[in-house]
């Protein structure tokens, strides 16, 4: 079993050392940040965590190529695994398409664009020239890095559709699906088997990472109300398969996005959060934990990964989920 903690990119830069050491600690294997628009960079934060830890793996969840070129994503891969001892991740999706519209991108053939950034990416990691020219990426000879990566970094994908799933099992090192809630892994399971097939014989073995939210308290009511906000930012993004799953629209979320865009109303926001859409995460203590995610495990989960809110205290939801861990491992 692998363990791994996710986090967004809306935290104090102090907290990140906190929680990477807490994680690192309590036995997590792999240490995440996202890198969602207009928050703080995970290009700033990813180089702390990494130098806050002995061990554990720090990546990104997820960088797009659409805002970074994926020229830049490999430079940053190979000086975060100088910086790390190769110990990065990087962790690729499209991105969503309503936050690219916020600066005027447009989300243009995402499965080719992923397909081609890997492509060129790993090219440039073993240090040859990715001269391309794909419906995305049209590149000349001398695309090349300028020093030695010190290796080929994972690639570890961010999907939720059925083609990006199909993709993510046959060219990623890693899946990081969002299973919202965590009973959506037995529909995203055979998709990513299905790509599963096409692999090259070259790759390693795909490390699937379930990756849900969690929020955790002793306190039930007090952990709810980290999770309603992080649902009333990121519930109108989610995929057609995720909302069929809850029994949700994406018009179910239109007030909830109206009061915090518009209105700029996060309070009234989050008191539209109803029970349905909690159920996209777990929330309670270990034992909630426990009991949803021991038929995932049974089903042949092998890496856990808990997502953000975390809770209200996040590092005592660290050693929460330590217990969890204990549990599992």
């Amino acid at each position: 079993m692998r363990f791994s903690l996710r986090l967004n990119n809306d935290l104090t830069l102090s907290q990140y050392e906190a929680l990477a050491q807490a994680a690192e600690a309590a036995g997590f294997d792999q240490f995440w940040v996202s890198h969602d628009l207009f928050l703080r960079s995970s290009s700033v934060i990813l180089p702390i965590a990494a130098r806050a830890t002995e061990k554990m793996e720090i990546g990104s969840c997820i960088f797009n190529p659409y805002t970074i070129n994926p020229a830049e994503l490999a430079m940053f891969a190979a000086t975060m695994d100088e910086l790390s001892g190769n110990r990065f991740n990087l962790g690729l999706a499209a991105g969503a398409k309503e936050f690219l519209q916020w600066v005027g991108l447009a989300q243009e053939r995402p499965l080719a664009a992923m397909r081609e950034t890997i492509k060129v990416v790993r090219c440039l990691l073993s240090g040859e020239a990715a001269a391309f020219n794909g419906q995305f990426i049209q590149w000349s000879s001398k695309a090349f890095l300028r020093f030695p990566a010190p290796r080929v970094t994972p690639i570890y994908v961010g999907a939720m559709g059925p083609k990006m799933l199909g993709l993510a099992g046959e060219m990623g090192d890693g899946v990081l699906p969002l299973l919202f809630p965590p009973e959506h892994f037995y529909n995203v399971k055979p998709l990513v088997e299905e790509g599963i097939a096409l692999r090259s014989d070259t790759l390693s073995e795909l490390d699937f990472a379930t990756c849900i939210w969690v929020s955790l308290s002793e306190d039930r009511e007090a952990a709810k109300q980290p999770l309603a906000q992080k649902i009333a930012y990121y519930g109108s993004s989610l995929g057609p398969l995720i909302l069929d799953q809850l029994g949700l629209t994406v018009e179910d979320f239109a007030p909830i996005q109206h009061a915090l865009n518009v209105e700029r109303d996060e309070a009234k926001a989050m008191a539209m959060v109803d029970e349905r859409m909690l159920r996209i995460g777990i929330v309670g203590q270990p034992a909630d934990v426990i009991e949803r995610l021991e038929p995932l495990v049974d089903a042949g989960a092998r890496h856990l990964s808990f997502g953000p809110p975390l809770g209200p205290e996040p590092l005592q939801a660290v050693a929460l989920l330590g217990q969890v861990i204990d549990r599992f491992r």
